[in-house]
């Protein structure tokens, strides 16, 4: 297949100092890089999609590393992720699937210690959809003060042929956590759940 036809990128990002309890001494950094690409299997059933999975590879990586320098540069800073996709009405849900590997494995890729599997959203919608992309710690899944989401999405996309391909990351557990298990400090890195 042919390189991925991208109509536009964006970049929401996120400071939370608070959540009303005290303000916090470094803040939370979210924030979301969002491609809106041509959908090539849009309309029809194509039985066969999975070589699109290596056409996305760059443009993973390029989101990725665009999102790395928008929370600062630091890829060690990062300390949670999460991937979604929505696919516009002419698509199907399969379509956002195709973002698992490209999507998941470019925030891995430049993310040290992120043996934690990305946690993952996808639905099918039109312009102004918006997507809740769940977050959790990116080198151990057990970690609770990351479970965490964020909401994305674009007023003018996806159109109906159109896919919104989305990753996230934050610089942090959410900005009050106090709910106990195991702490970011505490991780071993051994299996991406501990």
């Amino acid at each position: 297949m042919p390189e991925p036809e991208i109509r536009k990128t964006a970049l929401q990002l996120e400071t939370i100092w608070h959540e009303g309890g005290p303000v916090a001494e470094t803040p939370l950094k979210k924030g979301a890089a969002i491609a809106v690409i041509r959908n090539p299997f849009a309309g029809s059933y194509h039985a066969e999609i999975a070589g699109f999975m290596d056409d996305l590879k760059p443009l993973g990586l390029r989101m990725a590393q665009e999102l790395i320098d928008a929370l600062g540069g630091d890829p060690a800073a990062i300390q949670g992720y999460g991937k979604g996709a929505i696919v516009g009405t002419a698509g199907e849900l399969e379509h956002g699937a195709l973002w698992h590997v490209p999507g998941g494995y470019s925030m891995r890729e430049l993310i040290p210690e992120s043996m934690a599997i990305v946690p993952s959203t996808k639905k099918i919608g039109g312009p102004g959809t918006r997507l809740d992309v769940p977050i959790t710690h990116a080198n151990a899944s057990y970690v609770r003060s990351h479970f965490d989401a964020m909401e994305v999405g674009l007023s003018d996309g996806p159109k109906a042929a159109e896919i919104a391909l989305v990753l996230v990351m934050t610089t942090g557990p959410r900005v009050h956590a106090r709910v106990g298990g195991l702490a970011h400090d505490d991780v071993k890195g051994e299996d991406g759940l501990r």
